[in-house]
This record gives C-alpha cells, structure tokens and sequence, in this order.
C-alpha cells in the first residue's frame, strides 16, 4: 500500500501562485508516475501533469502547459505542483495520484494509489 498526503491548496487570486505537494509513504518503490488530476464542481475528473519517478520525464495537459510545473524530490517521496498564472477555471479538488504503470500514466485506471484532495480556489 502506497499512502498520499496532499497540502497547499487554498484561495488565491487570478494570476497568483500556489505550489501542491504530495508526500509518499509506504510501498513507494512500486511506484512508477506520479501524476495530478483535478475535478471542478459538475465535472469530470481530468488529467493535469504527470512525472516519471526514475527519470523525472514530465507531462502536461493542454490546459496547463506553460503554467504549472510538476516535479519530485526522490528523498523526500513528494512530488510537487507549482501553479502560475492561475484561472478562474483552475478551480478544483486537485488529487495526487500514483501509478505502477510502465508507460506513460494519463488516465485515472492507470493510478492505483489517491489522495484525499486539496481544494484549491482562484477567485476572478
């Protein structure tokens, strides 16, 4: 079992910044990707950026590319999300999630392992 912790969210202006982090614990040397999705109210869950533990290989959604950066801190076991430029539209539940998979991990069913959530609100 791989147990995630998330931090970070809260409210936050249009065109501010937030960073989430995602500790680790447990069996995390299974653990091949980790990756964030969000889900705003009425919607489905989708995909934002994914990073390869072994290599640091990073992913993104249309959505975010450019503005948010994902990386890890292999000592730590935490993986981070930085969020720039943030949208109105950014607003969501974002969920660390970690996956065994050995490819490319951009799907909800390629991740075993989720967090509880972190709210994270960008007002206009």
């Amino acid at each position: 079992q791989v147990q995630l912790v998330e931090s970070g969210g809260g409210l936050v202006q249009a065109g501010g910044s937030l960073r989430l982090s995602c500790a680790a614990s447990g069996r995390a040397a299974s653990v091949r990707a980790m990756g964030w999705f969000r889900q705003a109210p009425g919607k489905e869950r989708e995909w934002v950026a994914a990073i390869r533990w072994s290599s640091g290989n990073t992913y993104y959604a249309v959505s975010v590319k450019g503005r948010f950066t994902i990386s890890r801190d292999n000592a730590k076991n935490t993986v981070y999300l930085q969020m720039n430029s943030l949208k109105p539209d950014d607003t969501a539940v974002y969920y660390c999630a970690a996956s065994e998979a050995l490819t490319i991990a951009t799907m909800q069913s390629q991740y075993k392992y989720w967090g509880q959530g972190t709210q994270v609100t960008v007002s206009s």
